[in-house]
């Protein structure tokens, strides 16, 4: 039996990027809970349960995903999901010093939770949903970086 992971992040808003990793994740995994994290230090572009509705639509169809969101350590999270291993993506060289430090402080809180890193397509290595904010705000296309409906939703918050 393959574990179950739990493939945090703001998601805002969910990328190409976002789901090719948790594409990747299928082979390895039997059960993903993609987890939408409540920061309140962020002040995201959609409200959190616009987040969810996004992630569930781009995820329909994938029977091994799940959407959830979670406050608090994602460590507590993970445990009480019963979760074996956090998902992490890794786009550049940049990406590994931070989520390294996070992986070493989640193995610290809890070392039967391991972290893995997954590298995204080359065809996303420069994708993040800051960039696909800023360009689809200042009226850029984005059509290839998100799914369809991310994209009505980004194209409707230019034009406010």
């Amino acid at each position: 039996m393959k574990a179950h992971a739990i493939y945090p992040g703001t998601f805002d808003p969910v990328t190409n990027g976002h789901m090719d990793i948790a594409r990747r994740c299928e082979r390895l995994f039997a059960q993903v809970t993609v987890a939408i994290a409540v920061n309140r230090s962020k002040v995201p572009l959609f409200p959190l349960e616009e987040r969810l509705d996004m992630l569930r639509e781009a995820f329909a169809g994938m029977d091994f995903v799940r959407v959830e969101t979670f406050e608090g350590l994602l460590v507590d999270f993970a445990r009480g999901c019963g979760a074996q291993a956090i998902i992490r993506g890794l786009r550049a060289v940049s990406d590994f010093e931070y989520e390294l430090q996070m992986a070493l402080m989640n193995r610290r809180l809890d070392s039967r939770i391991e972290t893995v890193f997954l590298m995204p397509s080359e065809e996303y290595t420069y994708l993040s949903s800051s960039i696909v904010k800023a360009v689809a705000l200042a009226g850029g296309d984005v059509a290839a970086l998100v799914p369809p409906g991310v994209q009505k939703r980004l194209e409707a918050r230019a034009q406010r």
